[in-house]
């Protein structure tokens, strides 16, 4: 699910609010910052058990529609589509994707069912529901296809449940969107006999992912003086209460990088760094950063102190 790139953005933000030096303790930090990326799982079941809510909620109205005193024949014979969608079906009762919403414990939507009923009520008022609901009948492609479209276009862009995780946990803003684009995936290339854990993918891809976090983290924290020293070398036209601080960090960990790493190429390095900058930092720091480090590039190679193997060469 985590690319590296929302992994260097978390290791800037845990930077950013540590208020230590070389020489303190940094273990709280960098268990704030494996917390951080936890907490990226936390939301991905939040949003994926947001669909299972609906259709519990959908069946609930189904099944009080029914028992009405005076039931029309429309809640005495209900288009049942949309609360039997195989889709939403394998999410409900996918044991594996149960237990581990169940061990994160995911339960906002039982506390705070209000969302859910906000996203209902979207879903029953949009064109994609009135298509959809025109028959009775289905397959497992239309189904996916609407609950694709329901998640694209209903849940994703919805302002009121982006107010509602903005107030839950402030850096689930940065999260939302790899989380949304992983769900999409996985919804689209879901099919009818898809392993139980296919709705459970590893937050991280393998363990040096988790280990780059930490080892990111730890060495530009530990080095901060000589990054510091070696940047500011080749930014002498600048004073360094001009250059801000998000520039600063970046800067410091696209050189550890480049020092500490060497599988790591270095125009993957720059260029992480550069997009990183474009989105959190001033118009133009990309420009800036760019500058500095494509200066000390030129003199690590001049001295042969840039440690590159393999494909980091590139």
């Amino acid at each position: 699910m985590l690319n590296r790139r929302h992994i260097r953005v978390k290791v800037m933000q845990t930077i950013y609010a540590f208020k230590g030096g070389e020489s303190d303790d940094f273990k709280n930090d960098q268990k704030f910052l494996l917390n951080s990326l936890d907490d990226m799982y936390h939301l991905y079941l939040l949003q994926l058990s947001l669909l299972i809510e609906v259709q519990k909620r959908v069946e609930n109205h189904i099944d009080k529609s029914q028992l009405k005193h005076l039931a029309t024949s429309e809640d005495k014979d209900p288009n049942k589509k949309l609360v039997n969608n195989e889709v939403l079906q394998l999410l409900r009762y996918n044991r594996t994707l149960g237990d581990t919403i169940r061990t994160y414990g995911v339960d906002n939507w039982e506390l705070d069912n209000e969302y859910v009923d906000v996203i209902y009520k979207a879903i029953l008022a949009s064109d994609i529901y009135t298509e959809y609901m025109q028959t009775r009948t289905s397959d497992f492609k239309t189904d996916k296809n609407f609950i694709v479209d329901v998640f694209k276009e209903i849940i994703a862009p919805n302002e009121k449940l982006y107010d509602y995780l903005e107030d839950k946990n402030l850096t689930w803003l940065d999260d939302l969107p790899t989380v949304n684009t992983t769900i999409l995936k996985l919804l689209r290339k879901s099919k009818p006999d898809v392993e139980d854990a296919y709705f459970v993918p590893k937050l991280y891809k393998d363990l040096d992912d988790k280990e780059f976090a930490v080892s990111l983290f730890k060495k530009t924290i530990l080095n901060q003086t000589k990054l510091n020293a070696d940047i500011d070398r080749k930014a002498q036209n600048w004073e360094a209460d001009r250059i801000a601080q998000i520039d600063y960090i970046l800067m410091q960990m696209a050189v550890c990088e480049l020092q500490n790493f060497p599988s790591i190429p270095v125009k993957v390095t720059i260029n992480e760094y550069l997009e990183i900058a474009k989105e959190y930092s001033t118009p133009k720091s990309s420009i800036f950063i760019n500058g500095i480090l494509d200066k000390l590039v030129k003199e690590y190679q001049e001295k042969g102190t840039l440690n590159k193997v393999g494909r980091g060469l590139m």
